[in-house]
């Protein structure tokens, strides 16, 4: 008899086997529709002997239902969800759902109505509608897209719909995406580009694994020279993944490579409407030969998409930490990436101007085959890095601008140049307290202060996202007039800056202000055309941009990222800061930054003022390697979490009594997390110090595997893990 064993997408239920009917063949790999009880649930074929499970005897087992219209997962990535739930000991389940992340693009062709404005005017005007006609001028999307967009209910817009104010359309959802051209504005590249571009043409067109470390100083051209293989790539009819850390980038890149290939490339990121998902998944499942997606530019989700002819994945600025994924599957995309391309025998490229130690390290053990670009393109210098001593210059009362920040903007605004000031803090404060009672704002689902935003008027949660608008009067004494910002946010430094520059076009640039592709394109937009003098942001600015007319970067706390214990910290602090200062002078004239500071001896300061980038990570190798750290050993986290504090200390304290005991494996804790307080959950660590040599995974889940613990009560193991909160 025709059976087969189906990976379903429930990682509470395990392989199940069916039946497949007379006349029927399923391939490993196809999705189908089988039933379970009185229900229907999705599966993907799978082989036995990589999904072992008890074998149901043949007259137990009942017939799968159907086989939907979607190509096969192939093997390699098969094989890829496999290593990924084994190396990050998570359910299979919860890795395969990653790779059908569109439920509407299993269903096969379709077509569906969205909705646009028609020109026409309701016949009565309300406030509420006039809101939200005014947000969807330019929007095409379905009912339930619009209102999120809009701001209002779905009945709202439907009483429009109903007067022709909106209009339908019939959109063919898998309608083709245009071909981009190889050859459409070939760059000039400079002798050592081209000699980089070179290689790694010749690893697409040898169709082998082969994992490259592009390391190329800020304004190097990176992305120009990385573009010639995804060239070679789109020669050879195969399919290109282009990973970016954040969707505030992608509108920059999008502009460069139309630039260069005629068409912008197919994305996929979480703002995606569902039926943009769907149209995305289908063309990449189709492949180029096909007609379908040829490029693929995406966040980190974007991995697992069941690519029909993958040839070549990049990562760009493939240091930086949002590749790591911290809830749900704690996968790390960079080195995942690296695994999809061993499985899909296909060359990768890590891009990175300041990159990992990890990959450092795979570099210098010929691992990883390093490539690099010493010099900036076009004959720009890098630019001077000097420190601001905080402690001999002292911002006055309430200011956070040293003097020679200020004069040094006052001189580069008075030649129609750009400035940037960083500070990776969002919103106005970091806490707000009562100055007659001292009572402060506390998130009430986290263990965190409430960040006072004055753009939007509310107190937020930066972990939970709870808000509260910002009140008049204190809530404990109910005194008015009483409540004081503390300490800086990028809100506060924009307020500064008006103060002391009052002609002076600034903008904030955060994830709260560039929180869509659309917005993000706009500030680009503004910054190139000359409307902006002063961009005041975050971390969403250290990289991807290229703004030739900027020259000055100010760092307001340079020491910011070496609080906390995090073992990282002061190389974040240094890729941070080094990428924020290679803003600073990419064009004609020349760059300088200023890097506020009270302690400009702290070796990682020093190292970022003399250039010594070399230096500062040899050092910390060195660190790393006398600690037995990463990546030099293994670590991980176990967390657990309940709604209940004492349910919790009791699971915690018995996962600590259990605790395996093996040579060359030390456990600590457990401990309070940080973090004690998380979206309403009471949360307790313990820390896992491994030599390499040691099967750490296999150790944690027979630690783990033998324990029962109440329903309320959750176990996370994050592998590598990257946040200590």
């Amino acid at each position: 008899m025709n059976r087969v064993r189906l990976l379903v997408l429930n990682a509470a239920l395990g392989p199940l086997d069916y039946r497949v009917p007379e006349g029927t063949r399923v391939m490993p790999g196809q999705v189908v529709i089988a039933p379970l009880g009185p229900r229907q649930v999705t599966g993907i074929a799978w082989e036995e002997e990589h999904l072992p499970s008890e074998r149901v005897p043949d007259a137990k087992l009942r017939p799968i239902l159907e086989i939907l219209p979607v190509p096969p997962l192939n093997a390699a990535l098969r094989r890829l969800i496999e290593w990924t739930a084994d190396y990050y000991c998570a359910p299979l389940a919860s890795v395969a759902r990653m790779a059908l992340s569109s439920g509407g693009a299993l269903k096969g062709p379709a077509t569906t109505t969205e909705y646009r404005l028609s020109g026409g005017l309701p016949e009565r005007m309300t406030a509420q509608r006039e809101a939200a006609m005014e947000a969807l001028e330019g929007e095409q999307a379905t009912i339930r897209e619009l209102s999120g967009i809009a701001g209002v209910s779905e009945g709202v817009l439907r009483g429009l719909v109903n007067q022709g104010v909106l209009e339908p359309v019939e959109v063919d959802i898998d309608r083709p995406y245009p071909a981009a051209d190889p050859a459409f504005a070939e760059p000039d590249l400079s002798p050592d580009q081209q000699a980089v571009a070179d290689r790694l043409v010749k690893a697409v067109e040898a169709r082998e694994f082969a994992p490259f470390l592009l390391d190329g100083v800020t304004g190097s051209g990176k992305t120009e020279t990385y573009f010639e293989p995804v060239a070679a790539a789109l020669q050879a009819g195969r399919q290109v993944l282009v990973l970016l850390p954040e969707i505030a980038l992608t509108e920059a890149f999008l502009k460069r490579f139309e630039d260069r290939f005629g068409v912008p490339p197919v994305l996929w990121h979480s703002s995606l409407k569902s039926t943009e998902r769907r149209r995305a998944w289908r063309a990449i499942a189709n492949g180029p030969a096909r007609g379908g997606a040829q490029v693929v530019v995406g966040a980190r989700s974007a991995l697992f998409l069941p690519y029909a002819n993958l040839g070549l994945i990049v990562v760009d600025e493939a240091h930086e930490v949002s590749f790591k994924q911290d809830d749900g599957v704690r996968y790390n995309a960079r080195d995942v990436a690296v695994m999809r391309a061993h499985f899909e025998r296909i060359p990768v490229v890590l891009a990175s101007a300041t990159p990992a130690i990890e990959s450092l390290q795979m570099a210098q053990s010929g691992t990883y085959e390093r490539l690099e670009l010493a010099s900036r393109y076009g004959g720009a210098e890098l630019p001077e890095i000097r420190t601001v001593d905080l402690t001999e210059y002292k911002p006055g009362h309430g200011a956070w601008l040293a003097e020679p920040l200020v004069e040094a903007m006052e001189e580069r605004l008075e030649r129609g140049e750009q400035v940037l000031l960083f500070l990776n803090r969002r919103g106005y404060a970091p806490l707000t307290l009562c100055r007659n009672c001292g009572y402060r704002f506390q998130c009430p689902n986290c263990s965190a202060w409430l960040v006072e935003h004055r753009f939007s008027a509310r107190l937020a949660c930066h972990h939970c996202g709870h808000e509260v608008p910002s009140p008049d009067t204190c809530p404990e004494c109910g005194e008015p007039d009483c409540l004081v910002a503390c300490g800086p946010g990028v809100e506060r430094i924009a307020d500064e800056v008006a103060e002391r520059f009052p002609e002076a076009r600034t903008v904030v640039a955060t994830s709260d202000t560039l929180s869509s592709p659309g917005r993000a394109a706009e500030f680009v937009a503004l910054v190139e055309s000359g409307l902006v003098d002063v961009i005041v942001g975050t971390q969403l600015v250290t990289k991807g941009f290229h703004f030739p007319e900027l020259t000055l970067v100010g760092v307001i706390d340079a020491d910011l990222g070496l609080e906390g214990g995090d073992l990282r910290a002061a190389e974040r602090t240094f890729q941070q800061i080094a990428q924020v200062a290679g803003r600073a002078g990419r064009g004609s004239k020349p760059g300088k930054v200023l890097l506020q500071t009270r302690h400009p001896k702290a070796p990682v300061i020093a190292a970022l003022a003399s250039g010594e980038r070399d230096a500062f990570y040899e050092t910390e190798t060195e660190m790393r390697r006398d600690a037995g750290a990463p990546p030099f050993g293994r670590w991980a986290a176990i967390i657990i979490s309940s709604e209940d504090e004492a349910e919790a200390r009791e699971a915690a304290r018995k996962l600590g009594d259990t605790r395996p005991n093996l040579p060359d494996m030390s456990i600590f804790g457990p401990a309070p997390a940080p973090l004690a307080l998380l979206r309403g959950r009471y949360r307790y660590r313990l820390l896992v110090s491994a030599k390499r040599s040691v099967d750490l995974q296999g150790a944690i889940r027979r630690w783990l595997g033998g324990i029962n613990h109440p329903n309320g009560v959750r176990v996370g193991i994050d592998i590598d893990p990257y946040s200590f909160v």
